[in-house]
Formats: structure tokens, C-alpha cells, sequence
């Protein structure tokens, strides 16, 4: 490969101090095998589907501190409603990117964000 190369973002965390309920939203919502047992730290094995060669970002000026979730489904508005549902918040509705996929936001019931990928 020749010289130094671009580090991959290989895992990525969710912190509650209510890890239940956030495990059971996210696994309804995004259909995660998440395990019910109440450790610690719950592992979520990666989804297939996504981009290839893998995820990646970037860095944007915002009025918070934090990373959000950029999640890929198969159908953003019913993805939104289930959300909603489920006890998240819809933050943005779906929005058209030039040139780009379509986007729409949420929070999960702890308030953290989450964008939705339309697939």
C-alpha cells in the first residue's frame, strides 16, 4: 500500500443511564439484534447493506457538541413514524440533497440524535 492511509471509523456507542429502553427502541426501529440481558455494555453486530467500503463522515460547524448516528432504511417515512412511536422525536422530515441521498432526523427517547438514510 505504499505510505500512511485514511484511519476507517470502526465502532461507534451509545451511552444512557436508561440502556433498556434504549436497547429495546433501537432494536424495533432498526430491527438490531441487540442482547436483552442486562450487562453493561450490550454489543450490536454490524448491519449489511450499507455503502461500500464502509461508513464515512465528516466534521460540520454546529450550536452542539456530540456525533450522530447516520442510519440507511428502506422506508424513511414509515422508519419516522415507527420513531415516533416508539417514544423518539422527529427532529427534521425528510429532505431532498442535491445531488445526494434523502435525509430526515430524529431523537431517540434519550435525546440523542440520529439521521435517517433513505436506502
Amino acid at each position: 500500500m505504499g505510505g500512511d492511509w485514511a484511519r476507517p471509523v470502526v465502532h461507534w456507542e451509545i451511552e444512557s443511564p436508561e440502556p433498556a429502553a434504549l436497547r429495546a427502541f433501537y432494536r424495533e426501529l432498526f430491527n438490531w439484534r441487540i442482547a436483552e440481558d442486562e450487562a453493561p455494555i450490550s454489543w450490536i453486530p454490524a448491519g449489511i447493506g450499507g455503502p461500500e467500503p464502509g461508513p464515512a463522515g465528516h466534521i460540520r460547524h454546529s450550536d452542539r457538541r456530540g456525533v450522530t448516528l447516520y442510519v440507511q432504511v428502506a422506508d424513511l417515512r414509515a422508519s419516522l413514524d415507527k420513531a415516533a412511536a416508539l417514544g423518539g422525536t422527529v427532529v427534521m422530515e425528510p429532505l431532498d440533497l442535491p445531488d445526494g441521498p434523502t435525509l430526515a432526523a430524529i431523537a431517540d427517547p434519550d435525546g440523542n440524535p440520529v439521521t435517517l438514510v433513505q436506502q
